[in-house]
């Protein structure tokens, strides 16, 4: 065999953290809900505030607030969803119900009008006093002003018990049927003033972005005297709510106009019982005395049988000149004499169908909500245009939404390749808001992913066929190849499946559209979408220097680059997976300046509106996300410290491997090993993979229940080496090509003298789980195997469905992730030899599967055919079924159970600890849910 070569580099994790002296112990399975996280952490518009979330994995959580200095202002428990006022002198925030009350309550079966509530939280930075409010469904901030309203909780109006019908459609259609809600209490609140004003009955609520008004809508109780059922405006300046639209009826899609001068929304009024109750679209313009109804079912402008939908977003241009809104066809009304019984309940496959009927089916609530844009002039004698119909069905506004054009993008008469290919091929068109004429974008239509630049003066897109970006000019009509003459690939570089390699994608455009940012793999192009005049933005560090650079928009609801903005610069070193960054004006021509490269991972960059601050996370094998504040990236100010309880346990450290596989490549990986680590030892390894994972060298692996995969956290702190190899795939040959990487990787790492070749595992989870299966169908050198989710026979799975959304998993092997590279009669040779199915009677490691019944990704009886195979053949095998769950476990109590029988299962043939009775003897049918095999066996 030829010699392989193996290097040892990048030492990862060094902290004070391991660097504590003192026995320490091995995480077990009790620590996982106290083990914390940081989210929904947010910096002020004016940059003195900070607040965010630190959240154990089950239990109760805390809110801080604090200053950038680390100054802790307040701590909220069980804060969360909060958010900064406008002018960042209030946070907003729910508080959640005790955890412990929330169990108690499911323990009695509460129903969900029984189940704890959750309140509301104002803090005010000036004065320090915190304000709450009991029992809050849902509450809104004005953008511009610290005016907030909020909707009380209602208990639902008790129906008529009624049998849910077995037909799909009628089922679905029923749940869409609109219905007059019981309202509830809407509080709506000056957070300057203190002053508070509230209304009865209300159903649904919207404020204006400069807070100066509350429209909502009211339905009134049976036989109430003194409220009135209406769509409602509550002007500050008047102090008195306003009576817009009279009636009881369902109001929806309230939108005020960014000035709060104008407001539009839809409401039908029919009545009750009435089987079609289509929409219309009313406006108001606080100049009448109320709103009228300016777009109706039947009017003129419209296509025959067609209304205003209800289900359609209902918006105003920045300018407030156009009113967006959706159409649709009438809805069809319930035919009251059918006799369900007496009816055939089917589903009809028709190999003309655009779609296949689980992906009809799965898409059918969508499609039956289905409608098509247009657009209205309140102003200018409510001028009307129809934006899409049925073959342009899909479009999308630009940022600034005062652009004359929308992109509107179809696969009408081109869907049913969808089903092999994954993907359509599309035309994409801009569409004229003043008069409704459809330009073609792209001649022909192709497989392409489009987008509008903000201002919307370009349709810009990346062209598989031709492996090139285009831009469209919506003035000129031109198309311009934007990256022919730069030299290098803007796909990935390192595709190896049989499909048209990904575009690494679009930075950001700026200002007037003048230059799009777009990714290569290592730099930043910045391109004139009008000529195609493209200069590399990083200076060519990246490819130089085997740097990644890459750029998000760091303001919240930034929509593009100002001239004279620095660009902070993500980048990750390719060769040591350091991350950091660099920085650039829009302006510069020079290169970029490096700020900061450490051995940490590193967050995207929040800054303040307002101010040059930064929040972000950092993170290493040994340091959680903990949240800093800086304003160079230089000098920080760490704000959180979770996981104190970490310096108690034997944590891990990670480092870089190299080797060289059988045919000659070079290869990566990370090794996972016990912070007391003792060379003169021997220790268990398992390796665990995916596709490639060394870019996570620097991630923080907390111990964590495990919805399948290997819990590196809990096997290194129990004395286990983990070893997680990239592997890089041949097309037609998936299966020997994890055999080349991932047995390889093994095989150098048993050269030294600290692994124990003789007790190896290997583990995986759904693509992982599908090599796991081949491997051990190829070598003996395993003494354990944990596969989840795997696929073994790819001759059946070719045409089995995805059932998570309805399509064909042909698309896999011909195009994508399973790379066979063509069909099952094109190929059989390839199907058979890498499905370990065929070869299943050369196994010998001992094996547990993992195949739920809820799978919506791989079919779960994949998992029984490889686990009746190898009982046929009297091989040691398990099956875990986890009743309902999905192809990831979902449910927490899962995740622990399988994460205790993981464990069990490498120890007891790896370490050679005693085997738990579900291994030894199982659990029979009849103890289901009394005894789960838990308790470790002597036999």
């Amino acid at each position: 065999m030829q010699k392989l070569l193996l290097i040892l580099a990048g030492l990862a994790g060094t902290s004070p953290v391991l660097a504590q002296q003192g026995p320490k112990k091995p995480l077990d399975h009790t620590v996982y809900d106290q083990w914390q996280s940081v989210t929904n952490q947010k910096i002020s518009d004016n940059g003195k505030y900070v607040l965010f979330q630190v959240q154990p994995q089950q239990g109760d959580g805390m809110l801080y607030l604090k200053t950038p200095e680390n100054k802790t202002l307040r701590t909220i428990s069980r804060g969360d969803s909060a958010l900064f006022t406008a002018d960042s002198k209030f946070v907003v925030f729910r508080i959640k119900p005790l955890y412990q009350d929330v169990r108690q309550a499911k323990i009695k079966k509460k129903k969900p009008e029984q189940m704890p509530k959750d309140s509301l939280g104002i803090y005010s930075f000036e004065t320090g006093k915190l304000t709450k409010y009991a029992d809050v469904k849902s509450y809104k901030l004005a953008e511009e002003a610290s005016v907030l309203a909020f909707l009380a909780v209602k208990a639902p109006v008790k129906d008529a018990a009624k049998k849910a019908p077995a037909d799909t459609l009628k089922k679905i259609t029923d749940q869409l049927l609109e219905t007059k809600k019981e309202g509830a209490t809407l509080t709506v609140v000056s957070l300057p003033t203190g002053k508070v004003s509230q209304f009865e009955a209300v159903t649904d609520y919207q404020i204006s972005k400069p807070g100066n008004k509350v429209a909502f809508a009211v339905s009134a109780p049976k036989g109430s005297k003194n409220i009135q059922s209406g769509l409602f405006v509550h002007d500050f300046a008047s102090g008195s709510p306003k009576r817009v639209s009279t009636g009881k009826g369902v109001y929806k899609n309230l939108a005020f106009d960014d000035a709060g001068k104008q407001l539009a929304f839809t409401a039908e009024k029919h009545q009750e019982k009435a089987l079609e109750k289509p929409f219309s679209l009313y406006y108001f313009d606080f100049r009448t005395d109320s709103a009228a109804a300016i777009v109706q079912p039947g009017a003129k402008a419209l296509k025959a049988g067609w209304s205003p939908s209800g289900f359609g977003k209902v918006m105003f241009s920045e300018n407030g000149e156009k009113l967006f809104f959706g159409t649709a066809p009438n809805p069809i009304p319930q035919d009251t004499t059918l006799v369900e019984f007496e009816h055939a309940k089917l589903d009809i496959w028709n190999y003309k169908d655009d779609y296949l009927q689980p992906m009809q089916l799965k898409n059918l609530k969508k499609d039956l909500q289905r409608n098509y844009l247009a657009v209205i002039y309140p102003k200018q004698s409510n001028r009307f245009i129809q934006l899409e119909d049925e073959y342009l069905r899909d479009s999308y506004l630009a940022e600034v939404k005062n652009a004359e054009y929308v992109l509107a993008v179809t696969d009408t008469a081109k869907r049913i390749s969808l089903q092999w290919e994954g993907a359509t091929r599309k035309q994409a068109y801009l569409v004229s808001t003043k008069t409704g004429a459809r330009i073609a974008v792209n001649p022909r239509a192709n497989k392409s992913r489009f987008q509008l630049s903000p201002q919307g003066k370009y349709a810009i897109w990346y062209d598989f066929e031709a492996k090139n970006w285009f831009s469209f000019s919506a003035a000129t009509r031109k198309t311009t190849n934007l990256t022919a003459k730069t030299s290098v690939s803007f796909t990935d570089e390192e595709n190896d499946s049989p499909t048209d390699p990904e575009p690494y994608g679009i930075a950001a455009w700026s200002k007037d559209d003048a230059a799009v940012l777009l990714f290569d793999r290592y730099d930043i192009w910045k391109i004139d979408p009008s000529t195609g005049a493209a200069s590399n933005f990083t200076n060519g560090l990246g490819r130089k220097n085997k740097m990644r650079f890459r750029y998000r928009l760091p303001e919240e609801k930034q929509k593009f680059i100002n001239p004279k903005d620095d660009l902070w610069l993500q980048v990750q070193e390719d060769d040591s997976k350091q991350w950091g960054y660099y920085r650039k004006s829009l302006a510069s021509t020079k290169a970029p300046e490096r700020v900061v490269v450490a051995p940490q991972g590193y967050s995207t960059l929040t800054k303040a509106r307002n101010a040059d601050t930064f929040l972000y996370t950092k993170t290493s094998v040994s340091q959680p996300a903990d949240v800093y504040v800086s304003r160079d990236l230089k000098k920080e100010a760490q704000l959180s410290s979770i996981n104190p309880q970490q310096k108690d346990y034997n944590w891990f450290t990670a480092e870089l491997v190299h080797w060289t596989t059988p045919k000659g490549f070079k290869a990566t990986g990370i090794l996972y090993k016990p912070e007391n680590f003792d060379p003169s030892k021997k220790y268990p390894m398992v390796a665990y993979f995916y596709e490639k994972l060394s870019e996570g060298l620097y991630k923080y692996q907390a111990p964590a229940p495990t919805p399948s995969r290997l819990d590196i956290a809990m096997f290194a702190s129990n004395g286990y080496l983990v070893f997680t190899p990239d592997i890089s795939y041949t097309i037609g040959e998936p299966g020997p090509s994890a055999m080349e990487f991932i047995d390889s990787g093994v095989e150098a790492l048993t050269k030294n003298s600290w692994v124990d070749a003789s007790r190896l595992g290997i583990q995986g989870q759904s693509w992982g789980g599908y090599q796991v299966a081949y491997l051990i169908t190829q070598t003996n050198r395993y003494a354990a195997a944990w596969a989840g989710a795997p696929v073994v026979n790819m001759t059946s799975a070719y045409g089995g469905i995805r059932w998570e959304s309805g399509m064909s998993r042909q698309f896999q092997y011909e195009h994508t992730q399973s790379r066979i590279g063509g069909t099952l009669w094109e190929k059989p040779d390839l199907y058979i030899r890498n499905s370990p199915l065929f070869h299943l009677p050369k196994v010998q490691t001992p094996v547990v599967i993992m195949s739920n019944d809820a799978d919506g990704a791989v079919p779960w009886y994949q998992g029984i055919e490889m686990f009746t195979d190898l009982r046929r053949l009297n091989k040691p095998v398990w099956l875990l079924q986890y009743n309902g769950e999905a192809h990831n476990l979902v449910k927490r109590e899962n995740r622990k159970d399988i994460s205790v029988r993981e464990l069990q299962f490498f120890d007891h043939y790896l370490k050679g600890a005693p085997a738990p009775a579900w291994m030894v003897k199982g659990v029979p049918a009849v103890d289901k849910g009394r005894d789960w095999g838990l308790q470790v066996s002597q036999q």
